[in-house]
């Protein structure tokens, strides 16, 4: 089926079928084709995508795919009723060695804070306050229906309890956001730059290609946050040196300056991981994925302390120049 799609569209014969992450791909004539099934994109979204991505091929990231024209020159393919694009890359050799993720990022967030033109449909600039707090009315309209009846299971009884606390750190968050919109001024380093929707550990876990569908154009702080979080509830007990290495193999390449810690930290602050959880409950159909959800959830409460002493902790373990710059931080952690 796969081959035929190839054909038929883009003019491409290639033989041998494979699984590379959770792409199905084709392998021919030294490259790698990836078939991406397309859902909730339109033709001007991977137009964008498929810019962002020469760019950062034309200033040297190899492992940046590119998007491939159909014969008739559109980016999406209509295919037994389905829609794909294809993305295609020269076949990389693996690298065996250990690659230094701070270092490696950097330098990926330098080359796509020179994307030489408006980036409209994947922008998240300035919209992090929005979002927030739209999440928060969302959530505090579940929790006010919530207060007047009986709770119907487990997770919903945490929810009901735990609400208020959160909500407060979402305020926190959000005052610390505004606070340094209001006292800090960017930097040159601090424009918009190509990011990930949650930047992690497995986010370049396929040494063959960069995934452009994981992008949005953000702050750079985005992905330093979310490697962070996920980090850290990896395991809340060993976090500190890596944490430590990935901030001083970033800084080796382009020093953060206060407006990057300060957003940064606001990011961190946010309770991304009880709002995804909450979410994500009330999303699915699955009793299954409920069951996990409400494992998830009462994880995430018996370890509210730990991630306090965290958030206490994060600037001194990152290496911030708290004093130097004067970062302020939430006082009511040091009580």
């Amino acid at each position: 089926m796969l081959q035929k799609l190839l054909e038929t569209h883009y003019g491409v014969k290639a033989e041998e079928q494979l699984k590379i992450d959770q792409f199905d791909a084709l392998r021919g004539n030294g490259w790698l084709y990836l078939i991406a099934a397309i859902r909730n994109r339109e033709e001007a979204d991977i137009q964008e995508l498929g810019s962002i991505a020469e760019h950062l091929r034309k200033f040297g990231d190899k492992s940046v795919p590119m998007f491939l024209p159909t014969k008739d020159g559109s980016y999406i393919a209509t295919w037994e009723q389905n829609k794909y694009c294809v993305l295609a890359n020269r076949q990389l050799e693996q690298q065996q060695r250990k690659t230094k993720i701070g270092r490696k990022l950097a330098k990926f967030h330098e080359r796509g804070r020179r994307v030489p033109f408006q980036i409209q449909r994947s922008s998240r600039i300035g919209q992090w306050k929005g979002i927030w707090e739209k999440r928060l009315e969302q959530m505090e309209r579940e929790w006010n229906r919530l207060l007047f009846q009986t709770p119907e299971d487990e997770f919903e009884k945490m929810f009901v309890d735990s609400f208020p606390y959160y909500m407060g750190l979402t305020e926190n968050a959000i005052q610390y956001l505004v606070d340094t919109e209001i006292d800090d001024s960017p930097l040159e380093t601090d424009s918009g730059t190509v990011c990930h929707e949650r930047f992690t550990e497995v986010t370049w876990g396929s040494r063959y290609f960069k995934n452009p569908f994981d992008w949005v154009f953000d702050h750079r702080s985005r992905d330093l946050a979310e490697w962070t979080r996920e980090r850290y509830f990896r395991n809340n007990q060993t976090y500190d040196v890596e944490v430590k290495q990935f901030f001083a193999e970033y800084q080796s390449v382009v020093p953060l300056s206060p407006f990057s810690w300060r957003l940064l930290y606001a990011r961190l602050v946010f309770p991304l991981h009880y709002f995804e959880c909450v979410e994500n409950y009330y999303i699915t159909r699955s009793e299954q994925e409920k069951k996990l959800m409400e494992e998830q959830l009462a994880k995430i409460l018996r370890q509210s302390p730990e991630y306090e002493r965290f958030l206490a902790g994060f600037f001194q373990i990152s290496g911030a120049p708290i004093n130097r710059v004067n970062l302020p931080q939430l006082e009511w952690l040091f009580i």
